[in-house]
């Protein structure tokens, strides 16, 4: 376990080789089999209403229709997560061609939003206990073996792959500090 400002990091983290591979893994992190969606703040709740507008111009007509009748999130305050279908995609999942994609992320990229996604989404594989400042672990899903081979195979640790949520979570301060002890 490494501490940096009140925070724990596994170990995994900073040891792990991971880079997603798409073409591979078709976007299985927004696709999987369960009763609920992603992790959402209670903080990201308004932000991400603010944004379906936006994020629908990339969803289909039953993503929309779900969205409308049933809203975009589930759960109660402090255990808030997006929406299933079918328990498997999130309500926010485009296909591109066969890969599942981020309509949220979509609309950011696309500058229609300043919401880029869930922290949660950014973070994955990294999950927080919580949700809040606290523990930071990696969570193992077997539809990531290729983005563990490709990290490998191209030296990019899991704290780099994710350096952008990392930032954007704890500040490019709390980034610096980890990526010196890494590199120390």
């Amino acid at each position: 376990m490494i501490l940096i400002d009140k925070i724990l990091v596994n170990e995994d983290i900073i040891n792990t080789g991971f880079a997603c591979d798409l073409k591979k893994c078709k976007g299985a992190c927004c696709t999987f089999k369960g009763e609920f969606g992603a992790p959402v703040l209670d903080s990201e709740v308004e932000i991400i209403s603010e944004c379906v507008a936006a994020a629908s111009v990339y969803l289909n007509k039953r993503s929309k229709d779900i969205i409308k009748k049933e809203g975009f999130v589930e759960g109660k305050p402090g255990d808030y997560s997006t929406v299933c279908i079918e328990q498997k995609d999130c309500v926010f999942v485009y296909y591109d061609g066969k890969i599942a994609k981020c309509a949220l992320e979509r609309a950011y990229f696309d500058g229609m939003t300043k919401f880029r996604k869930p922290i949660s989404c950014h973070l994955f594989p990294i999950r927080v206990n919580s949700y809040g400042k606290g523990f930071l672990y990696y969570a193992k899903f077997s539809e990531c073996d290729t983005a563990l081979e490709n990290g490998d195979e191209s030296g990019i640790k899991m704290y780099e792959f994710v350096k952008d949520a990392l930032i954007r979570a704890y500040g490019e301060e709390w980034y610096s500090v980890l990526d010196e002890y890494v590199k120390s």
